[in-house]
């Protein structure tokens, strides 16, 4: 199946989509990514004794953040008036952190890169104030997992 990429003008250029036609509606979006580290780091961070601070905390803030200016980082997204944001951190007992985003507006178009960008920021503030612990810290497995609301109607990842 054939989908027209809707980012490319009549000449074949980059432009940013007009959404002024769309209809407002609830968009919600959900995004997750992993950040695998040595499991005497993973000790640190939910031990609260990483010297930087209170990492989850201060990667929550980081990833609320970038949700709210991802408008200024990827060139074709909208500005948005985000309703929430919200960051989730699990863990598997051993080496491996899960962000978790979600991030909800009543807009005319969806929040899914909010999302993505949320949570990867979010990985990188736990590498940045970790670093000096692990330098070999991996951050993998960015995906969309939800997305509801708008014209392409509900997704749930597989």
């Amino acid at each position: 199946m054939e989908q027209k990429l809707t980012h490319f003008n009549e000449e074949n250029r980059a432009h940013m989509v007009d959404v002024t036609e769309k209809s407002e509606t609830k968009r919600v979006a959900v995004a997750q990514t992993t950040i695998q580290m040595k499991a005497e780091t993973l000790g640190l961070i939910l031990n609260q004794q990483v010297k930087k601070g209170d990492v989850l905390a201060v990667a929550q803030v980081a990833g609320i953040m970038a949700a709210k200016k991802t408008h200024e980082l990827i060139p074709m997204c909208h500005p948005l008036m985000i309703t929430k944001v919200d960051l989730s951190f699990s863990d598997n007992g051993v080496d491996t952190l899960t962000i978790e985003a979600e991030v909800a507006v009543k807009g005319q178009t969806g929040v899914e890169m909010e999302a993505l960008t949320a949570c990867s920021v979010a990985a990188l503030t736990v590498y940045d104030m970790c670093k000096a612990a692990d330098k070999e810290m991996v951050i993998s497995q960015t995906m969309l997992i939800e997305k509801q609301g708008g014209k392409s109607g509900h997704f749930i990842r597989k």
